[in-house]
């Protein structure tokens, strides 16, 4: 079997050239369709049907490329359309007397478009959401073309034809795509990062909330006690100085801070401790 050259889809042709490449595309994949139907032979038909998929490779790559720098690596993209386009030569139907772009292409797109909504969102928002970003990717680049600057929400929600607000909360939430990074420079170069800026945890905060808590209940011990859970908790004295301090022995500061912690449990579990 001869083998088909296959056109490169990066080539800078002029639109007539573009048009007579398209053309002959478009033959020769009807005559390996045709092909294909005509042969008795399975490993023939496969061969056949892998040569329609070659030659169309640079329709596939064309649609992934209007999706890109939208968060998800071009690979990727360019990855999923080849497999849609696998999956469109494997189902058309050679009968239905339709072109085979006809049916490959909203099949690839579809299936880039698929990919985007489960792979693509770190935080997942509205489907609605979803759908009007896609909307204002397909009008952005034509109205920045005939205008000469990116366009304004208002332009854009005049495009589709929806509220500006709707156009504001899909803008605000591109974001979800590919979050910026928390090393990027607040301004210019040299500026401190996002990161910097973010708030860490306070470690005194459980202490604050333990206090809180635990102040009601602690109020109603005996003075000794108080004095106890001062000296271990706070000044962080081992049983031995506790015991040396209120003249007992370091067994019984054991047996005294038991039963204290003892009652602080049932004091909190008590209703109307601590509580609304």
């Amino acid at each position: 079997m001869t083998t088909f050259a296959l056109p490169c889809s990066s080539t800078a042709d002029s639109p007539p050239a573009a048009d007579t490449q398209r053309a002959s595309r478009s033959r020769r994949t009807a005559e390996l369709f045709a092909a294909a139907a005509a042969t008795e032979d399975p490993h023939e038909r496969e061969q056949l049907l892998e040569e329609v998929t070659l030659l169309n490779v640079p329709v596939a790559e064309s649609v992934a490329s209007r999706y890109r720098n939208r968060g998800i690596a071009e690979d990727d993209l360019a990855g999923v359309a080849r497999l849609a386009l696998v999956k469109a030569v494997r189902r058309f139907d050679v009968g239905s007397g339709h072109d085979f772009l006809s049916f490959a292409v909203p099949t690839i797109r579809g299936e880039v478009k698929r990919y985007f909504r489960d792979s693509g969102w770190v935080i997942r928002p509205p489907r609605r959401i979803q759908e009007i970003q896609t909307g204002i990717a397909a009008v952005e680049s034509e109205l920045s073309g005939r205008i000469g600057t990116s366009p304004r929400p208002s332009q854009i929600a005049e495009a589709l034809g929806i509220d500006l607000a709707d156009v504001e909360e899909a803008l605000a939430a591109r974001g979800c795509f590919s979050p910026d990074s928390l090393d990027r420079p607040v301004g210019e170069v040299g500026d401190p990062s996002v990161g910097e800026f973010l708030g860490a945890e306070d470690p005194g905060q459980d202490a604050a909330e333990a206090r809180a808590v635990l102040g009601p209940v602690v109020s109603t011990l005996p003075e000794r006690d108080r004095r106890i859970l001062e000296l271990r908790f706070f000044d962080g004295l081992t049983q031995r100085e506790i015991a040396d301090d209120i003249g007992v022995t370091q067994m019984q500061v054991s047996r005294l801070l038991t039963r204290i912690l003892r009652d602080l449990r049932r004091g909190l579990e008590s209703p109307g401790v601590g509580g609304s």
